[in-house]
Parts: C-alpha cells; structure tokens; sequence
C-alpha cells in the first residue's frame, strides 16, 4: 500500500468527526441535529443540563486514560507485547489510542472486524479464530499483497483448516502467518486436543506454500473450572509446545518467534508464565491480548481482574455509568427507570444502582437501598428499601458488567470528564 493510501486509511479516524448527528445516534441532544460530531464535542456541553436525552451511556474521559496507561506500564513491566482484543469495544477512536499507548496492534474475532480496523489504518492485526472463510482470506491477501507493512496472524487448529485456506490462497503473493492454536483442556472452546494433533497441524502448514508458521497461541480462559493452578499447567503446556517445535526446527527462516495468550481474567498468570520461557534460537514475542480493561467494569470484571491478586501493581477503573431517567414509582418498594436490555448488559450480571442526581437540585447521592431486580426491552426495575427517597425525574446512575455487550448497544458514546462535560464522542462499528 503506498503511503498515501495508509495516511487516507488514519484520515478517516479524523473523518469521524465529520458525521452528522441525527436519528441514528440514540441520547443525543435533540438540537443537535445536522451539526456535526466534532462541532457536538467542540461546545463541551454538559451531560446532565445539555440536552441529552435518557437513557445515555457516558464513557469516563479520566478512568479510560487511567486504563491505557495501566496496561500500558503493566506489559511493559513484564516484558510483554500487547495486541487487546478489539472485539470488545470496535472503536477504531480507541484502538488508535492503544496503539498510541504502546499497543503492538490489535486482536480481533472476525473478518468484519479486521474490516473495520484496516479501513481506519491498524497496520498489526492479530485474528483469535482460525480463518477459513475464501472470500474473507483473499480479502486479507489482497491487503498484505497492497500495504507490504501490514502484519496479519490468525489461528489454525486443524489440519482441514489448512487445506480450506491453502485452497483459497493459492497465488497470494505473501503468505499469511498462522499461530497452531493449542486447546485449554477437553470440553474447552476451538483449538488443538494434542501436542500429537499440534505436529500434524504444524506439518500440515509446513506442505503448503500460502501459510507460514510464526508461533503458538491459546486462551487460558477457557481453561475448565479455573483457577490459579489449572490456569498455569495450560500455559505451561502452550510453553512446553512452543519449545518442541523450536527443537524441531519449524521456525526456521523467521526473525521472531509469536507465543501469545491473555485474556483479562488470568493476565498476572500468563505473565509470570512468559517470564519462564526459556531461551530460544529466536526472540520470542510475548503476545497478551486482554480487551475489556479499556472500560472495565462493575461487575464481572470488577471480580475477576488479576489486579484483585497483585494489588500493587495498580487498580483498573470503571469506565462506564449508565444514566436512567426514573419513570415510574407505583409503589414505596418499587421503581421503574427507561433503560432497559436495549440499553445494558445483562448476559454476566444485571446493572447496578450507584448514584442517584436528583432531577429537581442536581445534587448526586449515593442509590443506597436501591436494586436493580431486573429489565425488560426498555425498563428497568428497581426495588427500593423503607425510607428510600427517589421520585419521578430522578435520574439513576448504573454501573454495568461486561464491556462487550454495552459497547454494541451504542453507536456514539459521549466521553464525559470528570464535572459532566462531554469532550468527545466514541463511535463504534459492530
């Protein structure tokens, strides 16, 4: 690709701010039609007096900054490569921030979603599937055979695998560099069973000239009935793997070896595995991959975040706080806010009541005695203790679980700073 396609390619993350709002952008000030998306940032409006409409979803200006830079000293720290996985927030805005923020690239699920990030200029693209798709791999050839610094990697985990994509790549120019994904226990989701299995998969891309071993790869996370224990003897296996084919000579040719792991749940453990790692005949590129700590969360994550073990090496924040506007209250137990499945996660955990601002004096109290019981298609029920105060007009502030189904429920999100100012606007594209 010549330079000026890839500068047309980071143009278009400025371009962004030349879409109009309308219609489509749900909780937007309603005046604020046909201005466009940066003359919406540049007034600065505040969230709450500004015109937005409930529910809305705002993104913390300061605890996303937080979040990158924790990460990015983390990895740094432990002597790892950082591609995040891209798939939670599909934010081309966010993924040009952590690369800024010392990102090697991103990780991604799906051929829609490498779409997505080469058209806004990712130039390092690490696929977490094995890619058997004809349509999608000529795609991908295409982009390596135009822009000779684009870097693709994707799963195999079968030796049919490579022949469907052996098959679809045939007269590529380059070939597409594959990591022989090793499975995290039977029962677990894709990837090889064997070490026995990991060598046929291996040879199998050994005999075809259109794919190119660079390393293995895994996800601890789907690791049965995790625990610290369980999790390090998968990663010591996916180490041990890597190894044998090292001894056996299948990186031959290459200036790097790619061994890469990392959710966000088991992140301090895959660290203090790759710390283990012993020398190889090449350097080895220690690939973490974890994705939902840009946002966080205030449930699943909340919990399960390796910094609840290593304390000091910081905390992660969370990034996200749904505002619900109070609709109904047919009774002193009982409340109904707009927000509902539409608006929140509720895969992992139903939100949860922070804050309420009260819709007469603005002033922000604690949702103490305040529970979310459950939501419909754009409701939210709340139980509310004895004594609790909450009318109508108020507006409820939730926090939320799992960054991966909020993010697609909104297209534009407001980045809100700390005294309620909306200085940006966070497109996504799922």
């Amino acid at each position: 690709m010549a330079a000026t396609d890839r500068e047309q390619r980071v143009q278009k993350l400025k371009e962004l701010g030349a879409e109009r709002v309308d219609h489509r952008f749900k909780a937007l000030p309603p005046d604020a039609a046909g201005l466009t998306v940066a003359e919406l940032a540049a007034e600065r409006r505040n969230l709450f007096t500004g015109g937005f409409t409930t529910p809305v979803l705002a993104l913390s200006a300061e605890s996303v900054e937080h979040n990158l830079a924790l990460l990015e000293t983390y990895a740094e720290r432990h002597g790892l490569a950082f591609a995040p996985h891209g798939k939670t927030t599909m934010a081309p805005q966010l993924f040009a921030r952590q690369v800024e923020r010392g990102a090697w690239g991103i990780t991604l699920a799906v051929p829609h979603q490498v779409r997505v990030a080469r058209e806004f200029g990712t130039q390092r693209v690490f696929l977490a599937n094995e890619l058997v798709d004809p349509a999608a791999l000529r795609w991908i050839a295409g982009e390596l055979e135009s822009d000779p610094e684009f870097r693709f990697i994707c799963y195999v985990d079968s030796v049919r695998g490579v022949e469907l994509m052996d098959a679809a790549l045939r007269g590529a120019a380059r070939p597409v560099d594959v990591v022989v994904e090793l499975a995290a226990g039977e029962g677990a989701r894709t990837g090889v069973r064997t070490a026995e299995e990991c060598a046929a998969v291996a040879d199998a891309v050994a005999g075809v000239a259109t794919l190119r071993l660079v390393g293995v790869a895994g996800y601890e996370g789907e690791v049965p009935q995790a625990d610290t224990e369980r999790v390090r003897a998968y990663l010591d296996r996916l180490v041990s793997l890597v190894v044998d084919f090292d001894r056996a000579g299948r990186f031959a040719g290459l200036a790097e070896v790619v061994l890469s792991a990392g959710g966000s749940a088991w992140f301090d453990t895959v660290a203090e595995s790759f710390a283990a790692v012993p020398e190889l005949s090449l350097p080895v590129l220690k690939l973490l991959r974890s994705g939902a700590y840009v946002s966080h969360d205030s449930g699943h994550y909340r919990k399960l975040t390796p910094f609840n073990r290593v304390p000091d090496e910081g905390a992660l924040q969370p990034a996200f706080r749904l505002w619900a506007q109070v609709v109904s209250r047919p009774s002193p137990s009982q409340a109904f806010v707009n927000a509902g499945k539409r608006d929140a996660a509720y895969d992992l955990d139903l939100p949860e009541a922070q804050v309420v601002r009260d819709g007469v004096t603005g002033a922000v109290r604690a949702a103490t005695g305040v529970t979310v019981t459950k939501l419909s298609d754009q409701h939210g029920w709340l139980r509310t203790e004895e004594g609790v105060s909450l009318a109508v007009g108020d507006w409820v502030g939730l926090g939320l679980s799992h960054p991966c189904t909020v993010f697609d429920k909104w297209q534009l999100i407001p980045l809100v700073e700390r005294d309620g100012t909306v200085s940006d606007y966070i497109r996504t594209f799922f």
